[in-house]
């Protein structure tokens, strides 16, 4: 190329090349939050991509019910009071609340993981009995759970590929050892959340927020749940990564008819992305 100081002939116009594009940051680099990234997050409910939310399958049996729920935590007042909240089958619900009110206390509610006071939670029909590792395995296995801080949720010990395949190993859904069946049900998945095979050997620190965040939706996703529970998934990210987990978590249900319980405080995405916004404030006592 002739440098800017070679004159053109007096003949020819000159042919201006467009400058070199700088390739962009990848949506999930670090410190996601910039204030672009919060102006087009503040716009992203509104895109012409986002998901239709799915209405409940009539005649099926509800996937979640909970009846009069109340928890809480030892030596301080509840923080759930007499809840009722019913999910139809396919369905997508949002539970909307600021920080503090007790709606990520109802989410581990549902996913097993924190025993209520009092009340009932139905999962598909069957009453749950137990909660945490005492939960039966078939209810442990039918619901899957992301949550809002993924580092805090993800072994530091654990290789992503190995954090998905967590809960194939935590339930003997593959025999120990057969690498062969894991990597058949990690490797689409993580190929789906959009994570590369240098990504899926590094560990929890080598990787940004967004990219573990991918990890943590595949992780949800590899038991095949019938009911998803995303508790503030999206509050750490920025809106590309935003936008292309949500079309995971849509694009999952669409095939496989699964419920959804999304929690969260942002109404613009969540009266978008879900059939039913419910305020915390106004399910309990």
């Amino acid at each position: 190329m002739p440098s800017a100081d070679t004159p053109e002939p007096a003949a020819t116009p000159p042919t201006r090349t467009p400058p070199a594009r700088t390739p962009a940051p990848a949506a999930d680099a670090p410190h996601e939050r910039s204030p672009h990234a919060q102006a087009r997050a503040a716009r992203a409910p509104h895109s012409q991509s986002a998901p239709r939310p799915q209405a409940a399958r009539v005649g099926a049996v509800p996937a979640l019910e909970l009846r009069g729920v109340t928890a809480g935590y030892p030596g301080r007042a509840p923080v759930v009071r007499d809840v009722s909240l019913t999910i139809g089958a396919g369905e997508s619900v949002a539970l909307l609340g600021p920080s503090g009110c007790g709606k990520s206390t109802l989410a581990r509610v549902v996913a097993l993981l924190h025993r209520p006071a009092s009340g009932e939670v139905v999962l598909s029909g069957t009453p749950a009995t137990g909660w945490r590792y005492r939960a039966s395995r078939a209810q442990r296995t039918s619901v899957g759970v992301v949550f809002q801080q993924p580092r805090a949720a993800a072994d530091p010990r654990l290789s992503l590929a190995d954090l998905i395949a967590e809960p194939l190993r935590a339930t003997k859904a593959v025999r120990r050892g057969d690498r062969g069946a894991v990597a058949e049900r990690v490797l689409p998945l993580a190929e789906r959340v959009g994570l590369t095979p240098d990504l899926l050997a590094r560990r929890p620190h080598e990787v940004s927020d967004g990219q573990l965040q991918r990890a943590c939706v595949a992780r949800a996703l590899v038991l095949g749940p019938s009911l998803l529970i995303c508790d503030e998934m999206t509050a750490m990210l920025d809106a590309s990564t935003t936008a292309a987990l949500v079309a995971v978590v849509e694009g999952y249900r669409a095939e496989s008819g699964a419920a959804l319980l999304a929690v969260g405080h942002d109404r613009p995405l969540l009266a978008r992305w879900c059939s039913r916004v419910h305020d915390h404030a106004s399910l309990g006592a």
